[in-house]
């Protein structure tokens, strides 16, 4: 079992930037595969990305590729979001999410571990 506590969150202005860290308590977080999701009012939890524990490669959603960035420092057991030129469309709740697995996932059913979730809001 992992916990995962998010934080970062935040109101900031369209084009601003905001940097979402969410830190695991499982020494063995190297071993997870590891993804940032979001949910706004009204709307599904979509994908946002997701990262390899073995080659750290990565996997965006379409809608915030080239703007965001995931990764993760291991010895801290902490993943990052960067988020750039954000947008009033990227307010929502982000979510992190955990996997013992290797490999890339994005669908929330793929993932067994929840974090309790962050407010991030873009003002235009």
């Amino acid at each position: 079992q992992v916990q995962l506590v998010e934080s970062g969150g935040g109101l900031v202005q369209a084009g601003g930037s905001l940097r979402l860290s969410c830190a695991a308590s499982q020494r063995t977080f190297s071993t997870y595969a590891m993804g940032w999701f979001r949910q706004a009012p009204g709307k599904e939890r979509e994908f946002v990305a997701a990262i390899n524990w073995i080659d750290t490669s990565t996997y965006y959603a379409n809608s915030v590729k080239s703007r965001f960035t995931i990764s993760r420092e291991n010895a801290k057991n902490t993943l990052f979001l960067q988020m750039n030129s954000l947008k009033p469309e990227d307010t929502a709740v982000y979510y992190c999410a955990a996997r013992r697995a290797s490999g890339i996932y994005n669908t929330r059913y793929e993932y067994d571990f929840w974090g309790q979730g962050t407010q991030v809001t873009v003002s235009s």
